[in-house]
């Protein structure tokens, strides 16, 4: 029972480390001391410990040897080489879908941004974990279209790749002036007027936009380290 109850209490305390590192609230490379957080969540610091593991294992803070944890570092490097293949592949895999996609694709998308446009993107002043996974369907909805599975599977495996960038690019980035809105709903109206050339140039544009918000910090850290 003891058990039962430790390991509940482990995965509430990693939840929101977890929420609080997407939203920003730790910064990319900061040092997170056991002794800090067991104070700040009022639990033991082995219950600390094994959430970091957990946010280790899935790329969220680094296990550093004999030092504990951190939030991991932005990359200006890994950044621009995961955007530049991201604008390779899913410009393509987008370009195909446009080209090859069936009425029931057209419908799945159309379906897929109108849960997206009626989705808020924050609630209570927070940003709302439900609007990056209609987002995230609203993108993979596009791309399904493209007829090949590889392709897809590559395009996929970037995007989740690139996924804590894009949580990043309003809290770390300080991306608040931008019209997220706008860029989905003119990606879905090239899309179904079957644009394959502008399709791809609007998502390249859409990738980019995150990545310019987040390349000074990147390049900060980089100098810094």
């Amino acid at each position: 029972m003891a058990s039962t109850k430790a390991s509940t209490l482990a995965g509430a305390v990693y939840e929101q480390i977890r929420r609080e590192i997407l939203n920003g609230a730790y910064q990319p490379g900061r040092r997170l001391r056991f002794v800090d957080l067991a104070e700040r969540y009022s639990v033991s610091q082995s219950v600390i410990r094994e959430a970091l593991a957990r946010l280790s294992e899935q790329g969220l803070v680094d296990s550093l040897p004999q030092q504990g944890f951190r939030v991991v570092s932005l990359s200006l490097k890994d950044l621009n080489e995961l955007t530049e293949a991201r604008c390779d592949i899913e410009s393509l895999a987008f370009r195909y879908a446009v080209e090859r996609g069936d009425m029931e694709w057209e419908s799945r998308v159309v379906a897929a941004h109108h849960r997206l446009a009626s989705t808020p993107t924050a609630v209570d002043g927070e940003p709302n974990p439900e609007w990056f996974d209609v987002h995230e369907r609203f993108h993979r909805a596009l791309l399904e279209g493209c007829g090949n599975d590889r392709l897809l599977g590559v395009a996929l495996s970037l995007r989740d790749a690139s996924a804590l960038y894009r949580h990043w690019s309003c809290p770390i980035g300080h991306d608040y002036t931008r019209d997220v809105a706008a860029e989905h709903k003119a990606i879905l109206e090239v899309a179904l007027a079957r644009d394959p050339e502008v399709a791809a140039s609007l998502l390249c544009e859409h990738i980019e936009r995150t990545t310019a918000a987040l390349r000074p910090v990147a390049a900060s850290q980089d100098e810094a380290s």
